[in-house]
């Protein structure tokens, strides 16, 4: 009996460890757990902020969600995997020339594109990207992060049925699908994740992301104090060329649940419609050119137009539970066992 409990053991580890390594090679965009599901949600908008008023933070599911924001090293390989042909405008000039971008450049002609960014870029946040472009990279994910052109595989079905769409009114359309694996983080993913207390299900929220009642300061400086956000307060907190801080630059600043950067850096994308006149969706989060007034539990921003490309927003992204990968190669494992159950007994 040892002996066939050992090697099923054995067994059992090399699928876990299986599962863990290739998890990290598929999917790079690394992730934390947002349990407590049933939890309430709280007021945010209003008087507190030019949005609307709505109740927010109240998930009855656990989920995955992005701990950085997604960073130009990631979007420049999803860039190289789907954009040689760049048919649905992925890329954006200005992140190249513009002094705000984020510094992917393009080369080579329509067909044959490459892109580039340099390694002090790499983990700082992507901007001049519409909340098109940010459901094509959740697609990417969802679909495997494959390589090939911008089609049904790839980029225009998966989590959200995009077929082409680019224009506001096209993407205003767009909801996300029941089989989601990855997505945009919608408001109250986006909202538990950055201020809720992780103290079981609770209504209990700190007022700001950095796991504080009281207000972030700006300080850049090594070791992190903790509470602290790219923000302005006086000054900017990081001047050019970069403006935006790499992801997790603000090491003891972390929501409960162990995110970065949901206070400040870049506005960041999600999935909730704010108004349909004007035909805007929801951003979340303050910027590295805002106050400490966007940052706060209570603030609800005005939005943008979803095709709108610019250097204030970037967006971050959610993952089912358990992680896409770790589902497939489970399943493969189980058949595996079963098939060797004689081998292993």
């Amino acid at each position: 009996m040892p002996g066939r409990v050992s090697r099923l053991g054995y067994a059992v580890l090399a699928v876990v460890l299986c599962v863990s390594w290739v998890s990290a090679a598929l999917a790079d965009v690394v992730t934390v757990l947002v349990g407590n599901p049933g939890n309430a949600g709280v007021v945010s908008g209003g008087m507190g902020g030019v949005g609307p008023e709505r109740i927010c933070g109240a998930v009855d599911y656990e989920y995955r969600i992005g701990k950085y924001e997604v960073t130009a090293g990631q979007y420049t390989e999803f860039l190289n995997a789907v954009a040689v042909t760049d048919t649905y405008g992925l890329y954006n000039s200005g992140m190249w020339s513009n002094i705000w971008g984020c510094k992917i450049q393009r080369s080579g002609s329509s067909g044959a594109y490459a892109y580039s960014v340099a390694g002090d870029w790499a983990n700082r946040p992507v901007n001049f990207v519409s909340w098109g472009d940010a459901a094509r990279f959740a697609n990417w994910l969802h679909n495997g992060q494959p390589t090939g052109m911008q089609d049904l595989t790839t980029t225009e079905d998966g989590a959200y049925y995009l077929n082409g769409a680019t224009s506001n009114s096209a993407l205003m359309a767009v909801n996300r699908e029941a089989d989601w694996k990855w997505a945009i983080t919608n408001e109250d993913e986006w909202y538990k994740a950055a201020y809720h207390k992780n103290d079981g299900a609770t209504g209990n929220y700190f007022q700001y992301p950095t796991s504080s009642a009281s207000r972030p300061s700006n300080d850049l400086i090594n070791p992190d104090p903790g509470n602290n956000a790219n923000f302005v307060q006086n000054d900017m907190t990081i001047d050019s060329p970069y403006f935006r801080t790499e992801g997790g630059e603000f090491e003891n600043s972390a929501s409960p649940y162990g995110t970065f950067d949901q206070a400040g850096n870049v506005f960041e994308w999600i999935e909730a419609i704010q108004s349909t006149t004007p035909s805007y969706r929801a951003v979340r989060g303050g910027s590295f050119m805002d106050t400490y007034q966007f940052l706060a539990v209570t603030y609800r921003n005005s939005g943008r137009s979803p095709a709108t490309e610019d250097i204030l927003v970037g967006f971050r992204v959610s993952a089912a539970v358990p992680e896409p990968s770790s589902m497939a190669l489970l399943a493969l494992g189980a058949v595996w066992m079963l098939r060797n159950r004689r081998n292993i007994r």
